[in-house]
């Protein structure tokens, strides 16, 4: 396992931190929707994410990612962004990770793995289309949810003073395909310790 490979295993190992710190029923069901969704985001399985058991039916996602910022409103648009960016390798560090009654707040950094010529695509400034480069960034990640624990949105915000971005050997590199096995193996492992159903909020 490559280092790459092994930031995304250990990608949500703050939030089970927190977890463990957290006591009022609102907020863990918030982090475990949280926890679930980052793993279905990154297993590509979108339609859960949108179910209503996880989000609210408008939800309002605000991306300022790349040189194209964008407001992305309702299930149907969502899912479309989802798509665009299906097939990129992406995972996030560093996290300072909170949690009230209104949602999460993480302040992370951001990471994405891609060639040259899709990184162009996106507005990056790169040398090389046919090489592989790490984009990486200082980000606020601010998800709002309802008293349910359903996400309402996402609002996306970058440090564009903090990005690197760095060629890498082709050898590190790794597929969406790995990436995508890597959640449903994480998401396998949380379903199991937690059983079904776990990011619900009990109201009895």
């Amino acid at each position: 396992m490559n280092r790459f490979e092994q930031a995304i295993v250990d990608c949500m190992i703050p939030t089970a931190t927190l977890l463990e710190q957290t006591t009022k029923p609102l907020h863990r069901a918030i982090l475990l929707n949280f926890w679930r969704h980052v793993h279905l985001e990154g297993a590509g399985d979108y339609d859960r994410i949108l179910a209503a058991d996880m989000t609210t039916e408008n939800p309002v996602y605000r991306v300022t990612w790349g040189a194209n910022p964008a407001v992305i409103e309702g299930k149907d648009a969502v899912r479309a962004f989802y798509t665009s960016v299906g097939e990129a390798v992406l995972w996030h560090s560093d996290d300072r990770l909170s949690v009230a009654d209104w949602g999460v707040c993480d302040e992370i950094t951001f990471h994405q793995l891609a060639n040259g010529g899709d990184l162009q695509a996106l507005g990056y400034r790169v040398d090389h289309p046919d090489r592989l480069y790490h984009v990486h960034s200082r980000q606020a990640f601010i998800w709002p949810y309802d008293e349910r624990a359903r996400l309402l949105g996402e609002h996306l915000y970058e440090d564009k003073t903090s990005l690197r971005i760095e060629e890498v050997d082709l050898a590190e590199a790794i597929t969406p395909a790995r990436v995508r096995a890597i959640h449903r193996e994480q998401l396998a492992k949380l379903e199991a310790q937690r059983g079904p159903r776990f990011w619900i909020l009990d109201r009895s």
